[in-house]
């Protein structure tokens, strides 16, 4: 929500805590915010950079130009383009002049600002606008579509920023130190594709099939399927090998987890990250994740399958990600335990246990499903997989039998039931013989 709005005159927007515009953006504020990505990690304010030319004798005269962000007072919250509007009505707009109004946006407007947008235009025929947005504000809901189309209809020009509008911005809005702007990788290709998508929500006919058929669908984001790259077999067979021994030709074994995101049993999202120089892989799950801003009134389901289990800080992570979405249910199945022998370890796998998120052991049917989805398979998964989850399950009764006794005395029997569940969970976990690297 955009936050109180106050009404000058009726019709006219008024807020009277807005603090003026900034002059322009530093270089990394603006890279970070302006990226045209699909899906944008933790960009959750909007900035607005305007130009506001006067019309004069029929040719437009440069009048003010600046920069607004979403701005707070108390618990209340202005949207960057209702600051615009409450600043512009107060100090620079006369109703005998015409005014040509340009907004270079991080994000398109979500639909309490439309719809204000729209009254304001209705209000004032001296206004024209023209709205070049970086990225599109849930795209795939109705409401913010029909907010886009009432503006178009309404006669204000609403396009995806360009290259070139990246770099006008730069010079124009940016302390850029007489640097050139140097673009970041896909811009082209994101500009494409969402220009694409912006012109299924101006069309008429369009929009018209979107309003039969959306409205009877679950909401959730419109992620693509079976985008992903399926990870080869080879990489399979090693990293997911539940083998007591491995030989290493490609190095010791890492960390890769796949997720299956699901609504009412339907698969929304999937995919797969492996562990990076300064990311562990379950942090770009949950980056992942966040990034898609999921309807919080649906219950939705997310499958993990790690090759190692987590280790204490991303178990942490992940129980605090859970805690921020409490319409999430997370299950993981792990093939094998990350130094299963340390205290640490074992602390964080409880800590996931009482948190509500089960870690479980890899059996037979979670090595079919994951090879099913996750893999360019051409055959079956490999031999004796089943005794070596059986050998595994033995040698394993006897460690964690020996833990567990040793525990019971020490802990509450709150903690020794979710002990005895850990337990139950991985006995089918194997034991590798060299140490697993992040």
């Amino acid at each position: 929500m955009a936050g109180r709005a106050y009404t000058c005159g009726g019709d006219c927007i008024h807020i009277p805590w807005v603090r003026n515009p900034m002059k322009r953006l530093y270089p990394g504020l603006y890279s970070f915010h302006f990226r045209n990505l699909i899906y944008a990690y933790g960009r959750n304010s909007t900035y607005l950079c305007f130009q506001v030319q006067r019309l004069k004798h029929s040719s437009p005269v440069p009048f003010d130009c600046g920069v607004f962000r979403n701005q707070f007072y108390g618990n209340e919250c202005c949207h960057a383009e209702l600051c615009f509007l409450s600043w512009f009505h107060a100090k620079k707009l006369f109703s005998d002049e015409y005014y040509h109004v340009t907004w270079f946006l991080s994000w398109s407007p979500c639909t309490t600002c439309a719809k204000e947008m729209a009254i304001f235009l209705r209000t004032h025929r001296n206004v024209e606008l023209s709205i070049f947005t970086s990225r599109l504000y849930y795209f795939w809901h109705p409401a913010f579509r029909q907010g886009l189309q009432e503006l178009y209809d309404l006669g204000a020009q609403v396009e995806v920023m360009s290259f070139q509008d990246f770099n006008n911005c730069w010079e124009n809005f940016v302390y850029n130190r007489e640097m050139r702007f140097r673009c970041w990788k896909k811009v082209h290709k994101n500009y494409k594709y969402m220009t694409r998508k912006l012109n299924e929500i101006l069309s008429p006919s369009s929009q018209q099939r979107k309003e039969e058929t959306l409205p009877y669908l679950p909401y959730h984001p419109q992620v693509p399927k079976n985008t992903m790259s399926l990870l080869p077999a080879e990489t399979f067979y090693y990293q997911f090998g539940n083998q007591r021994r491995v030989n290493e030709p490609q190095g010791q074994r890492k960390t890769y987890l796949c997720y299956q995101l699901k609504l009412l049993n339907e698969t929304l999202d999937q995919g797969y990250f492996k562990n990076k120089k300064k990311s562990h892989a379950e942090m770009c799950f949950i980056e992942k994740i966040s990034s898609l801003d999921l309807d919080q009134t649906q219950r939705y389901k997310i499958t993990c399958y790690v090759t190692w289990s987590p280790c204490p800080h991303c178990a942490e992570k992940l129980v605090a990600f859970l805690e921020d979405y409490p319409h999430l249910s997370l299950q993981v199945f792990a093939c094998r335990l990350y130094f299963h022998w340390r205290g640490t370890h074992q602390r964080g796998l409880r800590h996931l246990w009482k948190s509500h998120i089960p870690v479980l052991a890899m059996t037979e049917p979670e090595f079919t499903d994951y090879w099913e989805n996750f893999v360019d398979n051409q055959g079956m998964p490999w031999e004796k997989l089943k005794q070596n989850s059986e050998k595994a399950n033995r040698r394993l009764q006897k460690i964690l039998r020996i833990n567990t006794t040793n525990l019971s005395s020490e802990q509450s029997s709150e903690e020794s039931q979710d002990m005895n569940n850990l337990v139950d969970a991985v006995r089918n976990l194997n034991l590798d013989t060299h140490h697993p690297h992040y």
